[in-house]
């Protein structure tokens, strides 16, 4: 890989992304480059199975590529070893699931709080942390409830909270707004745009949802495995 650009955040060449063998193989990603900046909001959108997911899975150190290089905040996640990427990832990225993943034994601010308690902060500290930003997010009277107790706007704002409380320098969303309404929706992409996307961080959001485009800085469109075209708003 030629030398990393200082205002990329991440930078991806030649991914690709086999899983598989025979009838079943499948190839995710075919050849993919990819430049982030910094202090922006990056949208992957395409058709499912265009292999969007896949692609911010591997940006995420979640998954290893097949072949080709990625960089993140200027670290080559493929010369890590296993553990120090879990490290790096606990401390430099946040990631939003399609599926909240909330403990259900857990308050709002609770949950929101796991990636510091993870990290070993004392409790106190932590919760408080998590409700101070859950306050943010428009959440602070909701900080005690649980799972079962909040809707799915505010259970999408508990992963975000959850996402953001360690100060990433990335954070990555998996269709954050897949399973809410149209007004839900673009209240989640106001708060990313207000809350997450900050100087020195990059926001990158997977989405099929034509009615947030415009929250985008760039649109990356993917398809079958490949970045199609980038377009960039002016």
């Amino acid at each position: 890989m030629s030398a990393i650009a200082t205002d990329l955040a991440v930078q991806c060449r030649g991914v690709t992304k086999e899983f598989g063998q025979g009838d079943a193989h499948v190839q995710a990603l075919r050849g993919v480059d990819l430049d982030v900046p910094a202090d922006e909001m990056t949208l992957l959108v395409g058709e499912s199975g265009c292999g969007k997911t896949t692609l911010i899975s591997i940006i995420a150190g979640l998954l290893d590529p097949t072949a080709g290089e990625v960089s993140v905040l200027g670290q080559n996640l493929g010369r890590m070893s296993g553990w120090r990427k879990v490290i790096f990832r606990g401390c430099n990225i946040g990631f939003v699931f399609q599926q909240y993943n909330l403990l259900p034994s857990l308050t709002a601010a609770e949950n929101a709080a796991v990636p510091l308690l993870i990290a070993g902060q004392p409790r106190k500290f932590a919760v408080e942390k998590a409700g101070h930003m859950l306050e943010q997010l428009g959440m602070g009277s909701r900080i005690r409830a649980l799972p079962a107790q909040l809707s799915g706007g505010q259970q999408q704002r508990v992963a975000i909270a959850r996402a953001l409380v360690h100060e990433p320098r990335l954070l990555v969303c998996d269709e954050p707004t897949a399973a809410l309404d149209a007004s839900s929706g673009r209240n989640v992409m106001e708060l990313l745009r207000k809350i997450a996307v900050q100087p020195g961080r990059a926001v990158i959001i997977v989405t099929h949802d034509n009615r947030v485009f415009d929250f985008g800085d760039r649109i990356v469109h993917m398809s079958d495995g490949r970045v199609e075209r980038v377009e960039e708003k002016q």
